[in-house]
This record gives structure tokens, sequence and C-alpha cells, in this order.
């Protein structure tokens, strides 16, 4: 049985071990409150957006863009969100794996063929493990999502599709749903499927109000051509928004499990120390005893 002396130092090592675990868990949590304002005031902006699109393909007018164009697969980009950061669960561990799944996919293509884009310094890290060249991305994309810098990732990645210097473009990120509940992703972004870019739910709206006598000016062509960037933009910055939230739910999530086992285990200790210092004391009195008896 551990010496009263290693009970206390292991209880006052945990006590320090829930101090840290706490105080990251609150601020998480104070993270987590900014990143969840940070959708909501991006929600009607993007609803917006998708009802506009959504109105223009149920009245049929014609969709020319070159990121709709498919391309025999030689060259695929990988697009992958992860934390810079770990003590956040699997959050990480996930998004790994996710893309070890999905280059698996393409092998046969040839590690110089698969383009990976890094957004976190894990995922950077696991892709150079896996010996892969990592392409240059928006350094602060993944702590702090900005539009610009998605528009600017979103840009260069257009521009290599179009220029055909890749086929295909993956996005592999955790989508925030609630506070226990981020879902991990993988969806093609280039080429742009017109007919997922409309939720449900927005396409059924906009149906009820379409209206398919449009005059449109300069053209329709052109305004969809200027359209579909911005959602494509918008995409990205979604991704790292969602991403970004999904990993400060994790992170608050994980240190409140962390927080509760360190409790459980100093009430543990704390009874094994109560025990050993009673069963001290008890022989100390009974060596008392004993030797006033003799």
């Amino acid at each position: 049985m551990a010496s009263l002396k290693e009970v206390k130092t292991r209880i006052n090592s945990v006590q320090s071990t829930r101090k840290i675990t706490s105080a990251m868990k609150m601020v998480a949590s104070a993270k987590l409150h900014k990143a969840q304002a940070a959708i909501e005031n991006m929600l009607p902006y993007q609803k917006k957006l998708n009802k506009i699109l959504a109105n223009f393909l149920s009245a049929d007018l014609p969709v020319k863009s070159p990121y709709v164009n498919k391309h025999e697969v030689k060259r695929v980009a990988i697009v992958v969100f992860s934390s810079n950061t770990s003590l956040c669960g699997a959050f990480n561990a996930n998004v790994i794996k996710m893309l070890m799944q999905t280059i698996g996919e393409f092998r046969t293509l040839g590690q110089d063929n698969i383009l990976i884009f890094p957004i976190g310094k894990k995922v950077e890290e696991a892709a150079k493990r896996m010996g892969f060249s990592t392409q240059e991305t928006p350094p602060m994309l993944s702590d702090k999502p900005s539009y610009q810098d998605a528009a600017d990732l979103a840009h260069h990645l257009m521009e290599m599709y179009v220029s055909g210097e890749v086929d295909c473009v993956e996005l592999i990120y955790h989508h925030f749903k609630s506070m226990g509940v981020q879902i991990l992703l993988r969806e093609t972004y280039l080429p742009i499927d017109l007919t997922r870019v409309v939720d449900q739910d927005e396409q059924l709206e906009a149906e009820r109000v379409i209206v398919n006598d449009y005059i449109i000016e300069p053209s329709a062509e052109q305004l969809i051509a200027d359209l579909i960037p911005t959602v494509l933009s918008q995409k990205i910055f979604t991704a790292a928004t969602d991403s970004n939230a999904s990993e400060h739910a994790a992170r608050t999530l994980a240190m409140q499990v962390a927080t509760d086992n360190a409790n459980d285990l100093i009430q543990d200790l704390t009874k094994q120390y109560n025990k050993s210092r009673q069963q001290a004391i008890t022989n100390e009195l009974l060596d008392i005893v004993g030797g006033s008896m003799k």
C-alpha cells in the first residue's frame, strides 16, 4: 500500500491537473460562443445566396461555367481542416483517418498527383509524416477564419481547376451541429454540383415563389458566372467556420470529461488517504496499548 506522503503528493498532482483542465474548458467554451455567433451571422447571407442560385436553376436558365465542367481525374487536391493544437478528443484523429481513406482512393494517381492543402498544424504534420509535401494555405484560417482568407484560397483553387492543374478538389471538415455533435464531412468542391448547392428546404421554398420571366442585365450567363465563384468562396468560409466551432466544442467536451475524471480520482485518493491515515493511527494506538500492558 502506498505511503501517506505518496498518496498526498498524488492528490496534489491531480488537483493541479484539474485546475488546468477546468481553465482550458472555460477558455474553449468562450471561444465556442464566439464561433457560434460567427456561424449565426453568416447563415442569413448563405441562405439568401443559395436562394438566388435556386431561383436561376429552377428557371432553367443556361449555366455555363468552367467550374461545372467535369475533367478526367489525373490530379486531385484535398483541402483538410484540423486544429493547430491538441487536447480536443478525437477531433484531429478522425480528420487524419478520413484523409488517409481519401488518399487511399486516389493512390493509383501517384503521390505526386495528390496535393494536400492543410488548414491546421495537426493535419499538416500528419501529411508530412505520410511523405507528402503540403501546399501553402492562409495561416490564420484555422484559428481565426476570415472571409478574405477563405476567398483567397477559393480563388487559388478555382484558378488551378480552370487551368487544368488539378481535375478535382475534395473538402474534409467537421460540421458543427451542436455542443455534443460534430459531423465529419467529405465533399467534392470542384467540379461544382449545382444540384447539391441548394439545400432541399431552401429549394422547396424557392419553387413556391419562382418567377421564370427574368430580365437580367447584362446577361444570365454573366450573372451566374459571377455568382458561382461567390458560392465557392462562401463554401470555404463555411467549412472553416464550421471546423473552428467544432474544434472548440470538442475541446470543451474533452476538458469537461477530464475535469470530471480528475474529481472522481481525487475522491478515490482522498478515501485511500483517510483509510491509510486511520490505519496508521490505529496501529499506533495498538502499539501504545500493547506497551502499557507490558
